[in-house]
């Protein structure tokens, strides 16, 4: 062997010890990848719509990958342990995360010392489905519309409560946004584990209103009459429900409570295995399949939003929720 491949031996060795790969090895590692399983983090408990998005996505790209896919959650924190694991994990394509507007946009905003960075610690991927929140009530409430639920509420300040995914979730920041646009109406927040939760109590009358993101359950209890929906979070009516109206169609046209779910990687991640991973993403989005499996469990697909673009979706979506979050007060304790 010559000194100069000798020397190059001793340094590749010495830098994959340390998880370090010199750029010669990072091409030759994206140009092989995958050579092993790939790890998708779902930084959220089993069984909620994050890890049902997760798995039907990585249903669907590990034909295009020829990629082996083991998802695992990780929850705790509101979604932190598991987003900061990907963020600190070897950036080789091998360790991916099932970001959502809960840990790229508002963990990092409303909560002290988030021990990662959703900018300048990930690369994203891509953005492929966006989940709305909705305003529901239980049957008994005198309300049809949207309005008729304001009168109410103020009619009775403080005798209403409403029911969310969590303290901090999106669902909550629905339900903020939903009294600070009404003109701060007197409601008591009550957090659940979960959205499941929130509406099963809905149902089941203990508490008058809830706010939780649509899905196939919901609009079935919907259209059984077992709860009401009075409009979506939405800027336009969903692919799923079209018959449901729009708050701004009931006069909050700034009520706009949605997530977004995408792959993000650590960053450092080399560009190939970004664009390879990508290009999966949007030829699964092509699948009739895939898409309708998104809508019927109450997403919007999204197609086109990989790499820079995907960034850049997290960056617009940061600048549009501070303000509201700001307006509202809106803090992981409130």
């Amino acid at each position: 062997m010559h000194r100069r491949d000798a020397i190059k031996a001793i340094l590749a060795t010495v830098c994959a010890s340390k998880g370090v790969l010199l750029p010669l090895a990072r091409a030759e590692a994206a140009e092989a990848y995958p050579t092993r399983p790939v790890i998708l983090i779902v930084p959220f408990a089993a069984g909620g719509l994050n890890d049902v998005t997760a798995r039907f996505w990585a249903d669907e790209v590990k034909g295009p990958l020829s990629a082996t896919f083991v998802v695992e959650n990780r929850g705790g924190a509101g979604g932190t342990i598991g987003a900061a694991e990907v963020a600190h994990a070897p950036p080789d394509g091998y360790k991916l995360l099932l970001g959502s507007s809960t840990t790229q946009v508002l963990n990092p905003a409303i909560m002290d010392h988030v021990p990662y960075d959703p900018l300048k610690d990930f690369a994203a991927v891509s953005i492929f489905a966006v989940a709305t929140a909705v305003i529901a009530v239980n049957p008994s409430v005198p309300a049809k519309t949207l309005k008729e639920l304001v009168a109410y509420i103020k009619a009775n300040p403080g005798k209403l409560s409403y029911g969310s995914a969590g303290t901090g979730s999106n669902s909550h920041l629905a339900g903020e946004m939903f009294k600070h646009l009404a003109g701060g109406l007197d409601m008591v927040h009550v957090p659940y584990r979960s959205g499941g939760a929130a509406v099963t109590d809905l149902m089941a009358g203990q508490i008058p209103v809830a706010t939780p993101h649509i899905t196939s359950q919901v609009l079935a209890l919907h259209n059984s009459g077992k709860i009401r929906i009075l409009a979506v979070c939405a800027k336009e009516r969903l692919a799923g429900a079209p018959n449901l109206p729009t708050a701004g169609e009931e006069g909050m046209p700034g009520l706009i409570a949605t997530t977004f779910n995408g792959i993000f990687a650590p960053a450092g991640t080399p560009t190939d295995i970004i664009a390879r991973i990508d290009a999966a993403t949007q030829e699964a989005m092509k699948e009739a399949r895939f898409r309708d499996t998104l809508i019927k469990s109450g997403f919007d697909p999204i197609s086109g939003i990989g790499g820079a673009k995907a960034q850049q979706y997290v960056i617009d979506e940061t600048a549009r929720l501070m303000p509201v979050i700001k307006a509202t007060h809106f803090t992981k304790s409130g």
